[in-house]
């Protein structure tokens, strides 16, 4: 290979440029304008220049609509088991389960149809059959009944105002043991019958010698076992009117009243009439029964007087059902006649109050409450069957 002489400093090349002293081949310049390709040229450099700096990378190589894949790492190869010795038993193979056999779908279960409580229907039956009466009794008419084990009550015209009669022993007999709890007088205290105090009516105390004496206890059982006049007489002699005046209301009485005209036997109108509702003769009832009034010795004496009343088979007293008793105060005065009683049967306990006025017969005054009561017997009666089938069936029923 020949070897390649460096031509003079002042030789031109072959195109008819010069060469520069450097070794560079020096360009032509024919003229002096640009040429287009220099300008493409420098707007290439200038774009470069500026694209740089700004953060654009420019690789002409890559195509923009060409995704780049990378290769994925190959995944390493398991490791090889080791060969098992001549004297290794093999496994058993693991036990499979036998598979669980399919139960078929269910049917829906069928809604339970609606069935009313039968205690609940034969409630409102008792309370359409007293509601029946009541309205078409020629008179006046109040009646309260209320379940004492579970509060329900059905009532008519319980507001209205009507004329104690002997009813309004009960509240006298409250007041004597309220004087009794304020150590103004003692269940053992003697009174003696003085002529003041004889009264006609009801009782037999009126027919015994003056100066007979009779303890407090006497009294009070002859008071509302046998509605002696001349009895309530001596007592509110002891305690004094003003008294039982101040007492009504602490017990919750602010319509009954009892004033000395009202305990008139008079079948006429007095000046001042004792008046009073069915609502507070049912509350003054239930707060007895409870142990309310007074204090509980004292309510539990008054309920064993109530108990004791003589054995009339009247009003509310007449086809009472055997094995069930009542403790109650009967009136009957002025064209008015009443029953109030706590009712105490095996199948639940119950205050039932009649109060009746404008009574053309005290006849058919008395039918008519022993009627509203046996309307009541049949009910408690049929509860108690409801209850023993409820019991030997599923347990425990609740009802009105």
């Amino acid at each position: 290979m020949e070897e390649r002489q460096p031509a003079p400093p002042n030789a031109r090349s072959p195109r008819g440029g010069e060469l520069a002293a450097s070794g560079r081949i020096a360009p032509n310049r024919p003229g002096s304008g640009l040429r287009a390709q220099d300008i493409l040229v420098g707007a290439v450099l200038f774009a470069v220049a500026v694209a740089y700096p700004l953060g654009f990378g420019l690789d002409w190589s890559e195509r923009i609509d060409a995704p780049v894949i990378e290769d994925a790492p190959e995944a390493p190869s398991p490791p090889e088991a080791p060969a098992p010795s001549p004297d290794a038993v093999a496994p058993r193979p693991a036990p499979v389960a036998a598979p669980k056999p399919v139960e078929p779908p269910r049917a829906p279960a069928a809604p339970q149809a609606w069935a009313p409580d039968p205690a609940a229907a034969a409630w409102e039956r008792m309370t359409e059959d007293l509601f029946r009466l009541a309205a078409s009794y020629r008179g006046r008419v109040a009646i309260v009944l209320k379940d004492l084990s579970t509060g329900n009550t059905w009532t008519y015209h319980q507001d209205d105002l009507f004329p104690a009669a002997s009813l309004i022993k009960v509240p006298v007999m409250i007041c004597v043991f309220a004087a009794i709890n304020d150590g103004k007088l003692a269940l053992s205290d003697k009174i003696a019958l003085r002529r003041q105090h004889r009264t006609g009516g009801s009782g037999s105390v009126k027919w015994l010698h003056d100066g007979t004496r009779f303890t407090v206890r006497e009294l009070l059982y002859r008071m509302i076992n046998e509605s002696d006049n001349t009895a309530t007489a001596m007592l509110l002699d002891t305690i004094s009117f003003r008294f039982v005046q101040e007492q009504l209301p602490k017990v919750g009485l602010f319509y009954t009243e009892v004033n000395a005209e009202g305990l008139s036997i008079k079948s006429g109108r007095v000046p001042r009439e004792n008046y009073t509702t069915a609502r507070e003769m049912t509350m003054l009832l239930e707060r007895i029964y409870r142990g309310e009034v007074v204090n509980r010795a004292s309510s539990e004496l008054m309920m064993d007087i109530l108990r004791h009343r003589r054995a009339t088979r009247s009003r509310l007293a007449k086809g009472l059902p055997r094995g069930w008793e009542l403790a109650h105060k009967t009136g009957l005065l002025r064209q008015a006649c009443h029953d109030v009683a706590v009712v105490l049967t095996p199948h639940g306990d119950y205050v039932l109050t009649v109060l009746t006025g404008h009574n053309n017969s005290y006849g058919t005054a008395k039918d008519f409450i022993s009627r509203l009561g046996k309307v009541t017997f049949k009910y408690y009666e049929t509860r108690g069957h409801l209850l023993a089938k409820a019991s030997a069936r599923r347990g425990t029923l609740a009802v009105p």
